[in-house]
Formats: structure tokens, sequence, C-alpha cells
């Protein structure tokens, strides 16, 4: 259960059946006995820095579309906006720590869709629910995926490395930033759709899960391109189809997989802002809008083509829909691949 803020506790003798919409947002009346406490309340939001949780190390998925946005948001909001590094268990720990937070506005998470939706479907004893205990606030970006194979792999087109893979089976590796992960899921569909088995290497986030590929320790990931187009780009890992239904701009050479030979494999991931349920209504809309406002500036419109995700904004409601729809369609996906984690 997540504790008091001091000033609410303060102020819980004086009011403690005031809507926290209306402490933060609007301005409230205090007694003239407890100026201090009226001066806290009456502050409009935000008036300190704003956490943004990110279950991932630094080089990821979720850590660009955290830094897509950190500074417009920052000038928008008109607080800094700090990025918090928090991997670890599946991400489960970055998630716990927003769940348990205050839902004051000051604590956001930048939700993988991976986690969303695959960990509830993965984990009987989870502590949390995603439905029931985040918020949606907004779209950040989605992610088609690549599919980046070992530079000293013998093979240039994904037909090459399909074929490759069939005459060993079970010998190739691919890796994931971790078990359930949308890349995992992406290596058990791809290892299905090609009819041969392949072995799975769980890894503490994307970026060492595509060094060791960079490295010629692991055969292939499939993961987000704004992890991996530099090293692509420098010709350290291969890059050999992007899973949509469109080339992307960041790589525009490479081609889609039903263009390579494999129609049908699609995998796309999403990256949103949530809160803390109990969030106030008034401070979802101002946090979305300034998330809309954010994603329509040339900033953040450049850098996101340049790492290869999608700009999508929406409401919030629009990304809650979005988000229990995922956990009911890649839910099924996990449950029906038999991907556990207990």
């Amino acid at each position: 259960m997540p504790l008091m803020p001091r000033r609410a506790l303060l102020a819980s003798t004086l009011a403690t059946t005031t809507a926290l919409a209306t402490t933060i947002l609007a301005p409230a009346f205090a007694p003239a006995f407890a100026p201090g406490v009226a001066r806290a309340q009456t502050q409009p939001w935000p008036n300190r820095p704003i956490t943004l949780v990110v279950p991932n190390p630094p080089g990821g998925g979720s850590d660009f579309a955290a830094r897509l946005y950190q500074d417009a948001l920052t000038r928008l909001l008109g607080v800094q906006v700090v990025v918090d590094n928090k991997p670890g268990a599946n991400g489960n720990i970055a998630i716990q720590s927003v769940v348990r937070a205050a839902p004051d506005g000051y604590t956001l998470l930048m939700q993988y869709s991976g986690y969303h939706a695959g960990n509830p479907a993965m984990m009987k004893t989870l502590s949390w629910d995603p439905n029931r205990d985040l918020v949606a606030i907004g779209m950040a970006d989605v992610a088609p995926h690549g599919i980046f194979v070992a530079p000293g792999l013998p093979v240039t087109t994904l037909a090459e490395f399909i074929a490759y893979a069939r005459a060993r089976p079970g010998q190739l590796n691919y890796s994931s930033s971790g078990n359930g992960s949308i890349q995992h899921i992406a290596g058990v569909l791809f290892s299905q759709a090609i009819g041969t088995p392949m072995v799975h290497v769980p890894y503490r986030g994307a970026a060492p899960a595509l060094q060791d590929v960079a490295g010629d320790r692991v055969e292939m990931l499939i993961t987000t391109p704004s992890s991996a187009i530099g090293l692509a780009q420098a010709g350290k890992v291969r890059a050999l189809a992007i899973a949509s239904a469109a080339r992307i701009g960041a790589l525009p050479e490479v081609p889609t997989t039903a263009e390579a030979g494999l129609p049908g494999f699609t995998v796309d991931a999403w990256f949103g802002i949530f809160a803390p349920a109990g969030i106030p209504a008034a401070i979802v809309e101002r946090l979305n809008r300034a998330m809309q406002e954010a994603a329509a500036t040339p900033e953040v419109r450049r850098r996101a083509e340049e790492g290869g995700v999608l700009l999508r904004p929406m409401s919030a409601a629009e990304m809650d829909a979005v988000a229990r729809r995922e956990v009911e369609v890649l839910g099924r996906t996990i449950r029906e691949a038999g991907i556990t984690l207990e």
C-alpha cells in the first residue's frame, strides 16, 4: 500500500476527505492557522521533478522511448522529467515500484507491451494487475521489430538464414531482453514459422542481447530497430528484414518479412506512459496533452524516424483500449505457445 505523502499526513486532521485532484490542481483554501499546509496544497501540479521509470537498462526500446520524450515533456510541463532505469525481474521491479508509488503524477512508468500483457499471462503469482493497478496516460511510440543476425554468419538474406537454420536444427541461438519479452515470443514464433527449433538465450535488456549478436556469440535477435540501427549501419550486425507491413525510413534498404519470403510474420511492440491507479483525471489529461504536443515537435519526430519507431499519438482512453486489447491478444498467444516463467 503506498505511503501517505507527508503533506497529506499533516493536513489529515483538517481535510481527510479532500480529493487529491483538488489539493494538487485546483486553488483551495486552508485554515488560517496552517499557512504552510495551505501553500503546499494550493501549488499547481507539477511543482517538482517527475520521475519516469524505465523497466530496462539504457540502450533498449523502453529507454529510447523515455528519452525520446524526456526533453520535450520537461519543457512543456515546466519541471524536470528524470529517467530512472530499474531493470530486473522481467520488468517487475520497475512496474511494482510505480504501482506502489503515490498516485500524484510525480512517478510514471514507460511501459513495454511485452511486460504489460506478457507478464500476467506467464506469471501466476504476479503481484500487480495491468488493468487494475495502472492507468494509461498515452502512447509513446510503436516499434516494428527487425530480424538482426550475427555478422559472421554466411548469410545476407532472410531466405539464406532460414535455410541455414533448417540445416542446423537446435544448433542456432536467439537472444532476447528476458524471458517472456516480445523478443522471446518473436523468437518462438519465428522458430515455429520456419519449422525448426532454435535455442533461447535471455539477457537483462536488449542492449546486452544485441552486443552478443554483434560479437558472434548469438546468431539472431528480433528487436526494435532503435536499439540496433547504429550497429546495423556500422556493419556490426546484419539486418535481414523488418517484421512489419512497411519498410522503415531508418533502414530503407531492408525488406519487410513479406518481401523477404516470410509473409504473415509481423512483430510490433508499443511503449506507453502509465501511472499508478488513483491518479486524478485532471493530471492524466494534462500529461496526455503534453505527450501529444511533444509528439508533434520537429525534434521528437526527427528522432523517432531516425530510431525506426512510429509516433501514434492518442488520447488516454484510446491508449487504455490498446493496452487492454494487448493483454487479451498477446496473453492468448503466449498461452497457446506454452511460454511460462514459473
